[in-house]
């Protein structure tokens, strides 16, 4: 965050900086672009090289990221990434902004991937919407290239994703799309080792038989972790990464610092910190995660979602004072799908019905991902099973979003009404 004297940086940039030195001086509330460049910073310091491409990586397409600084006198630029140790080699941090074309940039940034494993490649979408004239590469080489040629990839693609009432262009990264070409079989929990439940090692090769990652970070803390994964693992995997718009100044998207290192909170714990599932905040804390954990009989209804939604309920059930009731349980990871987390909190809440809740129309999202794998848990713990997951979210639709303000927010309060609504049932 130290910039060099003689530099004159624009104003409201520099408050930007030294807000995130108070951030890390006080160890509190470290937001989203704090949170990646610590990630960026400790990944350099280890030695690693880092590249960021996309058409608007420098600042970041929502002014956050701030990673090319310009001298309001002399228009030099200052690259805080290439500064963060002494002696640190030219170029080990590159970011760039490119030209208007995802199907060539992403192409050539999977090609550098593929050459570098070492390094820490990834691609920004301006927004995820526009990810889709890339859909070339996607299909045919990022979600097959080690099932038809051998070749691993860590390419790491950075999807601006949201409902925020910004229309049908700039609301979807189109999820769906991403989920169905993961090739895991939904009606198959894999072999869970409960006696390595606590390494990390507990699911066998669940990720390594995976042909790429899908998350949907809701904090700092974790978005920090799972890009810290991609290169501490001993194999690549692409990531696809629904990357938030609304969060990156949320007043409750915020991490302690402690949540940054590698030391977990819980004894007996060891391994990486990326949490695949993010447990309720309510009821028996601190919550046990045992694969079989105390059970919480009061609660009626869990609620399973993903992404920024969960602010939204989180403050309605505070609103509508249903907190030792209702449940909300957070999906980081849709896939591989974690299904070892999803048994257990199933098992945390033996009398509560379950319920899917998203802000994407029922045919868009993850709804029809998550809907298989959760009965397939449902009936691991001998749960009864209807063939349909309970849904809370927006109607089938052909287009992604509305282009009207009112209707958006007409949506989306129904939606977290529904959700909440220990009433509630689908009219199938």
């Amino acid at each position: 965050t130290a910039l060099p004297e003689d530099f004159a940086p624009h104003r409201q940039i520099k408050k930007v900086y030294e807000q995130r030195r108070a951030m890390i001086e006080s160890g509190e509330e470290v937001d989203w672009a704090t949170a990646e460049a610590l990630a960026f910073a400790t990944l350099l310091s280890e030695g690693n090289h880092i590249r960021l491409s996309g058409q608007d990586v420098e600042r970041g397409t929502f002014s956050h990221r701030h990673a090319v600084l310009h001298d309001q006198n002399t228009g030099a630029k200052y690259v805080l990434l290439s500064h963060v140790f002494p002696g640190q080699k030219p170029f080990q941090f590159t970011v760039t902004n490119s030209s208007l074309s995802e199907y060539g940039v992403l192409g050539f940034e999977l090609g550098y991937s593929m050459e570098n494993p070492n390094s820490l490649v990834l691609w920004e979408a301006q927004f995820g919407d526009f990810a889709n004239t890339a859909q070339v590469i996607f299909d045919q080489f990022l979600t097959s290239g080690e099932a038809k040629w051998l070749r691993q990839s860590g390419l790491v693609c950075l999807l601006p994703h949201g409902y925020d009432g910004q229309g049908p262009e700039h609301s979807s990264a189109r999820m769906e799309r991403f989920l169905q070409m993961c090739d895991e079989n939904p009606y198959t929990l894999p072999e869970i080792d409960h006696k390595d439940w606590f390494t990390g090692s507990h699911l066998g090769t669940q990720i390594q038989a995976a042909n790429w990652q899908v998350v949907n970070c809701t904090t700092p803390a974790n978005y920090f972790h799972v890009l810290r994964r991609q290169i501490h693992r001993q194999f690549r995997k692409p990531l696809i990464v629904f990357s938030p718009k609304n969060l990156l100044r949320h007043p409750k998207c915020k991490s302690p610092l402690n949540e940054f290192d590698d030391v977990p909170d819980d004894q007996g714990i060891v391994g990486v910190r990326f949490k695949r599932l993010i447990m309720d905040d309510q009821g028996i804390m601190p919550k046990s995660r045992a694969p079989r954990p105390p059970q919480e009989d009061s609660f009626k209804r869990v609620v399973f979602c993903t992404g920024k939604v969960f602010y939204e309920l989180h403050a309605e059930r505070e609103r509508q004072g249903k907190q030792n009731e209702l449940a909300i349980v957070r999906l980081e990871q849709l896939a591989p799908f974690p299904f070892d987390l999803v048994c257990r909190e199933l098992y945390r809440y033996p009398n509560a019905e379950p319920i899917w809740c998203q802000e994407e129309p029922m045919n868009m999202g993850a709804y029809f991902h998550v809907q298989p794998r959760l009965e397939s848990c449902m009936r691991a713990e001998g749960r009864a099973t209807t063939g349909r997951v309970t849904y809370a979210g927006r109607a089938p639709s052909a287009s992604t979003a509305t282009g009207y303000a009112e209707v958006h927010a007409q949506e989306q309060a129904r939606l977290i009404e529904d959700a909440l609504n220990l009433e509630y049932a689908v009219p199938w």
